[in-house]
């Protein structure tokens, strides 16, 4: 596959409780972004932070392990894929905050093996 310079960065920000059919949204974003044959995705996990539905600090602790975590779904594409990708989950994040950035893609490529 080859990325154009011009790529796009689409940001998802959601709690690592949210659902989608009684499996963690997050996964179910990345899978749907694999099938719809977007360049990659990775989910990252936050040590501390708040969101719309909580102004309430999440924050990872020993003595505490924190339940909803706030997750970050980060998808690398064209800006007209990721734009059809969001019309595609949009109906499914029933909270959090997604964001669509320009990026430079210097490179992107797989192994020769």
């Amino acid at each position: 596959m080859h990325l154009p310079e011009e790529g796009s960065l689409l940001r998802i920000f959601i709690g690592e409780s949210d659902k989608h059919e009684h499996k963690p949204l997050y996964e179910w974003i990345v899978l749907q972004a694999r099938e719809q044959g977007l360049a990659g995705a990775t989910v990252l996990r936050g040590l501390m932070g708040y969101g719309a539905n909580t102004r309430a600090i999440q924050t990872f602790k020993i003595e505490r392990l924190s339940e909803d975590m706030p997750i970050i779904v980060e998808v690398v594409d064209t800006k007209e894929k990721l734009e059809a990708f969001l019309e595609l989950i949009d109906p499914h994040i029933q909270a959090g905050l997604v964001t669509l950035e320009n990026a430079k893609i210097k490179f992107y490529r797989a192994n020769k093996n």
